[in-house]
């Protein structure tokens, strides 16, 4: 099992990064869906808060900094829920480790190739929560936008390509 912080990133075409950002947005959309949807059933009295706590969700496993203090008051206050559902995530969203994987590392990928700051820490936090599928290979571009595009097309988010365009 490899370190997935030692991955080298392939070198990805300038004009492919905001398409697999759009891609990273997608699964991020979809996953924010299902777990909104999984706060509102297992926390009816906060159904309200129900996006917020997704979106906590979501920020720590994609290493994202939200700097709004509303927002951090918001996180430090509902600490032990959010990491419930992290140490749940494996689990409860088993069918979503793939997509997510990929994402996760095509996002460390699109941060490379555009020079930001190391963000390998949130691969390694991945791992450990054990999200983060070691044994999976790097996605090739081409085949994270297809797996992307069948999932985007399931949760009606994106069409699903032509024959035509498929032959």
């Amino acid at each position: 099992m490899t370190d997935p912080s030692q991955e080298a990133p392939p070198a990805i075409d300038s004009r492919l990064l905001p398409i697999l950002r759009q891609a990273l947005d997608v699964v991020r959309m979809i996953l924010f869906k299902e777990l909104r949807d999984y706060f509102s059933a297992t926390r009816p009295d906060r159904a309200n808060e129900a996006g917020r706590l997704a979106a906590g969700v979501l920020n720590d496993l994609f290493g994202v900094a939200n700097p709004n203090e509303a927002y951090i008051a918001f996180m430090d206050a509902n600490r032990e829920e959010i990491d419930t559902a992290l140490a749940d995530f494996p689990s409860r969203f088993e069918r979503f480790l793939i997509p997510l994987t990929d994402a996760l590392r095509m996002q460390f990928l699109c941060d490379s190739c555009e020079g930001l700051d190391d963000s390998t820490d949130f691969l390694v936090r991945a791992k450990e929560r054990g999200v983060l599928l070691a044994e999976r290979d790097l996605p090739l571009p081409h085949h994270f936008l297809e797996l992307v595009r069948r999932l985007g097309a399931a949760y009606g988010l994106v069409s699903p390509p032509s024959e035509s365009a498929r032959a």
